[in-house]
């Protein structure tokens, strides 16, 4: 998010940690998995000559950083928050444990979970659909930079039509790349819905949560 290629936009942090704010302080217990694309890709630092595991290694330690600021931003709009990491990184966040993360969404906590699933050769997507499956969510919430689900890329592709419905099934059948393989089979086996939308789009946020009719739903 932002316009910078690179790092934590400042302009984006602040309104984002305020949508999450509206959505907690509606009742909603928010757990949040975070990527860190904005300072490296694993995939892409392979592509530069470092070992997979290694760039995968990064990538998951700059999901640690993104939700440290966003942990921060939140807090300073009074939402108690906690960062829960895969990797063990105790001075600063807590490790994952499942009991731990249900206990704190309980108390009204909103949670982040960072480092991915703690392994290298797993997505970000995968890491969400992962926890939402461990915590028993009651929908995975998609924030992208389109409007929903298309047919094919609409960055790429002019005459990509979106798709207001569709099942796990489609997704897999035809390889749309909203969501790994692997996520999409997770959430299919746990019966959770996803919910794809513009994450761009001030407000968005509480309307999905809401039910308005936002973006794409996958059941």
């Amino acid at each position: 998010m932002g316009n910078q290629p690179f790092g934590i936009a400042p302009e984006v942090l602040p309104v984002l940690a305020t949508e999450i704010a509206e959505v907690r302080d509606l009742g909603v217990e928010v757990a949040i998995v975070i990527g860190g694309g904005n300072i490296i890709r694993g995939i892409a630092a392979t592509e530069q000559g470092l070992d997979r595991v290694t760039g995968d290694n990064m990538g998951m330690l700059a999901t640690v950083i993104n939700a440290l600021a966003l942990q921060d931003a939140l807090e300073q709009r009074g939402c108690f928050t906690r960062v829960l990491t895969a990797i063990d990184i105790r001075e600063v966040a807590e490790p994952f444990i499942r009991r731990r993360a249900i206990r704190h969404l309980e108390k009204s906590r909103v949670v982040i979970f960072a480092a991915g699933t703690g392994n290298p050769f797993f997505t970000t997507d995968s890491a969400a659909a992962l926890r939402a499956s461990e915590i028993r969510a009651d929908a995975l919430l998609k924030g992208t930079k389109v409007d929903g689900l298309y047919t094919a890329d609409p960055v790429r592709d002019a005459g990509a039509k979106l798709l207001k419905l569709a099942s796990y099934q489609y997704l897999l059948e035809h390889s749309l790349k909203i969501m790994d393989a692997a996520a999409v089979s997770l959430c299919q086996n746990a019966k959770i819905p996803i919910r794809v939308f513009n994450i761009r789009v001030p407000g968005n946020v509480r309307r999905v949560v809401l039910g308005e009719d936002v973006g794409s739903t996958v059941s």
